[in-house]
């Protein structure tokens, strides 16, 4: 039998996940929630830029919930607690890749979320490249060792094609270089990476003292044109942030990231662009992820290229789906779920 489920919206990664979900054997597509609207009313496929999907998309949660999906594909930019917590007590499971790994910086809404999930017997799971699938791999990586002294997960990349400022902004760019509020602004901007942090913990079953998030910036050296908007000379085009996990005086857990919105920075940050995963143990273990377009891959902009982006955010969440919908209700992540496998996607 297939499985139900519901796209909620159609931004970059939603459209990536709404083709998966289309195109894959097990799972049946049966509605869509459109946030803007002129999206409403239209059928999904075209809003993907693909052909007929035979899904009308829509802005009526009450009709979306009364189609009995099995699992909801929740894509927005950040999460709205008040939307996942009417989805998930209506008892509908929810794959997401807004901003969430296991909620622990959340506070009182972290403890609604677990209510919603006990009331409507569901689940909640949150995911993405990084984080999300990355950790995924530094676990498994880990399982190679017989004695495992720290896990650091690096990741560096060039993001001038990235144009998502309401994230980025959030993290820090655009702000004078000497903003005294930078290091918070950062820490809150990407505080779901220490979430992730917490969730390699868990697999370790280590408990953590304590998660820090350590901040730098570099400031662009010219006026910098994004598109959609603008960085000034002398403001921050460069954010590094590093979120460690300690147990006593040591890091057990550290997961950095580096991105670079302009092509000279000051100071200058030479990167690569791609993800590390360094193991420190018995053996220690390093890896190195770059991702590659396919040679059927056509692209006529740096904006073309950056679809590679959104299947990588999108499609750990869609192949998890079997997985989310057999879990037992609550917050779930990759610690508690079996191994989600890339079904449905050979081509025959």
């Amino acid at each position: 039998m297939t499985i139900r489920v519901v796209q909620w919206t159609t931004g970059n990664v939603g459209k990536q996940s709404a083709i998966a979900i289309a195109r894959n054997p097990a799972l049946e597509l049966v509605g869509c929630y459109a946030w803007a609207p002129d999206k409403v009313g239209r059928d999904v496929g075209e809003l993907c830029g693909r052909e007929s999907f035979g899904v009308t998309a829509t802005n009526n949660v009450e009709a979306l919930l009364a189609l009995r999906p099995e699992c909801v594909a929740y894509n927005p930019m950040w999460p709205s607690i008040d939307e996942l917590v009417r989805i998930l007590g209506a008892g509908v499971n929810v794959v997401t890749t807004a901003a969430f790994i296991n909620g622990r910086r959340l506070g009182p809404d972290r403890e609604r979320l677990i209510e919603a999930c006990e009331r409507g017997g569901s689940s909640l799971f949150g995911t993405g490249i990084n984080p999300g699938f990355i950790e995924l791999l530094s676990i498994v990586v880990a399982g190679i060792c017989d004695r495992i002294d720290k896990i650091t997960i690096s990741e560096a990349a060039h993001t001038m094609g990235y144009d998502s400022p309401a994230t980025e902004k959030a993290a820090g760019f655009g702000r004078p270089i000497d903003d005294p509020e930078l290091q918070k602004l950062t820490a809150e901007g990407t505080a779901v990476f220490g979430e992730a942090v917490a969730m390699v913990a868990d697999a370790l079953g280590v408990e953590l003292a304590d998660v820090v998030c350590e901040a730098e910036h570099a400031k662009a050296t010219e006026d910098l044109d994004l598109g959609s908007w603008q960085i000034a000379a002398g403001c921050v085009a460069g954010v590094a942030a590093s979120w460690q996990g300690r147990v006593g005086d040591r890091t057990l857990v550290e997961l950095n990231v580096r991105w670079k919105k302009a092509p000279t920075l000051e100071p200058d940050w030479k990167i690569e662009d791609g993800h590390v995963i360094e193991v420190q143990g018995r053996p220690t273990v390093r890896t190195t992820m770059q991702f590659l377009p396919p040679a059927d891959f056509e692209a006529k902009s740096l904006a073309d290229f950056m679809v590679l982006g959104h299947i990588m955010t999108a499609m750990p969440a869609v192949n998890a789906i079997p997985a989310v919908v057999a879990a037992p209700p609550g917050i779930v992540s990759y610690t508690d779920l079996r191994l989600p496998l890339p079904r449905g996607l050979v081509p025959l």
